[in-house]
């Protein structure tokens, strides 16, 4: 790191409060800790109960768990899985919502060298029967309320029940847990790997390994843009085997936050938990904020969340709007960042840049570079559309089947396209592969989606491109509309004629009660194209 970068990095850790003092011998331990393990997952995690060790790390809906607590358990659960085979480079999955016995077994793998593959809670079962066929894990750990699901692909697994409502007898992780011996085992030669799979919006979800090495200029890069700070109440809806809560559950362990966990998302009781627990932090998808908005303005108003500072966004594009509504609501605390399961983060946009350009993914923090580039590689000029690429520390290794994304000179194709404006700020159009052709002319969903969300009988939108015999394509719409709205399909096509382009009118619009999405927000446009 340049010295510059050197006093960039301090101010960033200073300010999110790293740099507060410590009792010396918690300072040795989380030292011992981290020498023991490594610079990963399973020092981080004992580091940070070193440092902090009576400090809440997990409210759920089981109660509380303390950073020593989770340190404990992971590490008798660790013993357990030893027992029973797992070990370093081994393969768990697991499928399983937003709770303690996510974040204790990923820190007890992580003590293991095991490798886990994160598994999509929205699945059916032929996506679950596929990913299980390609990844062969040698255990699935999942919740209890999945089981008639995972009931015909477990056949040679060791299979575990993470969080339980009925005690059928079945192995849980509860009993592994008590069943462990509390001592710290040899750390494994090599760090896991965790595999976030991919959206499957376009096919079925691929697996996007990353080793679980912490790179301080990726963390910095975050806290350099966003305030973090140490120590505080983290309210996170957003789904843990997803890339962005698992990376914010990753950043907890350098700032020993407390992460406030739900299994099931409920716009109301995110608002009771940031006010009960006064919560500095709201970790969301863009959907999970439309959601708090819907709620009626007497509900939103009987809590109190002066508290938040910041509200990180990703997972998905925001709609047209949201920005502005929500921060006149609660405040200009709002981020989105822009990226994918294979490069991390691209660009984060501040609260400032939404205000300017309330659709915007904002600009590359620190150690990213984004171009633009066009079909032949070349980079094109500011305000032009072309396909992003990017370069990071935080790009995959290649997919587990098989694969990987396009990449030239370096940087790493994100699979979308976009535009550059003259102040540096990225406008993502869409994916390169929705592209609709339309008469010869392109036309990008995205634009058309914003501009029907924006209307004031719209509460969302999505376009897709279906076959046309005069056009080779034409758009069609799927709008969900606000309760007691009245508008009709010909008014919107009228009111997007006034506003774009001839060629960019639907041909058709399709009213449904809501759009079907993936758990991180994402609407499942194949769905739609079959309709």
């Amino acid at each position: 790191m340049a010295p510059f970068d050197s006093l960039i990095a301090g101010r960033a850790l200073q300010r999110a409060g790293l740099f507060r003092p410590v009792l010396p011998h918690r300072l040795l331990a989380a030292g011992q800790a981290v020498r023991h393990y490594g610079v990963n997952y399973a020092g981080g995690f004992a580091a940070a109960a070193a440092r902090h060790p009576d400090r809440l790390c997990i409210v759920d809906d089981g109660g509380t768990l303390t950073w020593r607590q989770v340190d404990d358990a992971s590490n008798r659960l660790a013993d357990s899985f030893a027992r029973r085979g797992i070990g370093e480079g081994s393969l768990v999955a697991m499928l399983c919502r937003n709770h303690r016995y996510f974040v204790v077994t990923t820190a007890a793998l992580a003590k293991l060298g095991a490798d886990v593959l994160y598994l999509n809670t929205g699945f059916a079962g032929p996506q679950l029967r596929e990913v299980l066929r390609r990844e062969a894990p040698v255990a699935l750990i999942h919740d209890e309320e999945f089981t008639d699901l995972v009931v015909s692909h477990t056949e040679g697994l060791l299979e575990v029940v993470a969080w339980l409502e009925h005690d059928r007898g079945d192995l849980s992780l509860n009993a592994l847990v008590h069943d462990g011996a509390p001592r710290r085992l040899r750390a494994p030669a090599r760090p896991g790997r965790s595999i976030i799979l991919t959206s499957g919006t376009t096919g079925t979800p691929k697996g996007a390994p990353r080793a679980q090495v912490t790179a301080m200029g990726t963390v910095i890069a975050m806290l350099d843009r966003i305030p973090y700070r140490e120590g505080e109440t983290m309210v996170v809806p957003a789904p843990l085997f997803h890339s962005w809560g698992f990376g914010n559950m990753s950043l907890s362990l350098l700032l020993t936050s407390t992460l406030v966990l739900r299994r099931h998302f409920d716009p109301e009781q995110t608002l009771a938990d940031v006010a009960r627990h006064r919560a500095g932090a709201l970790v969301a998808v863009p959907v999970m904020l439309q959601r708090i908005l819907e709620l009626p303005a007497e509900v939103r108003r009987r809590y109190d969340t002066s508290s938040l500072r910041i509200v990180p966004l990703s997972g998905s594009s925001i709609p047209a709007g949201l920005a502005t509504r929500w921060m006149d609501e609660f405040g200009d605390n709002l981020y989105n960042l822009y990226g994918s399961t294979e490069v991390g983060w691209a660009t984060i946009a501040t609260p400032a840049d939404l205000r300017a350009e309330p659709g915007t993914a904002g600009r590359p923090p620190l150690y990213t570079t984004v171009k633009l580039l066009d079909a032949h590689g070349r980079e094109v000029p500011t305000g032009q559309t072309g396909r992003i690429f990017v370069h990071s520390d935080l790009l995959f290794e290649g997919y587990t089947g098989g694969g990987h994304k396009q990449i030239i000179d370096g940087l790493m194709s994100t699979g979308d396209t976009g535009r550059i404006d003259a102040a540096g700020r990225l406008h993502v159009e869409g994916r390169d592969d929705e592209m609709i052709v339309s008469g010869g002319e392109n036309v990008f969903p995205r634009e058309v989606e914003d501009l029907l969300t924006a209307h004031p009988d719209v509460v969302e939108s999505a376009v897709v491109g279906v076959d046309d015999v005069e056009f080779g394509q034409r758009l069609r719409a799927f709008v969900v509309t606000r309760d007691g709205a009245r508008v009709t399909g010909e008014q919107l096509q009228d009111y997007v004629k006034a506003n774009l382009a001839r060629f960019k009118v639907p041909r058709d619009v399709v009213f449904l009660d809501e759009l079907p999405r993936n758990p991180t927000g994402k609407v499942l446009k194949r769905d739609l194209q079959q309709r």
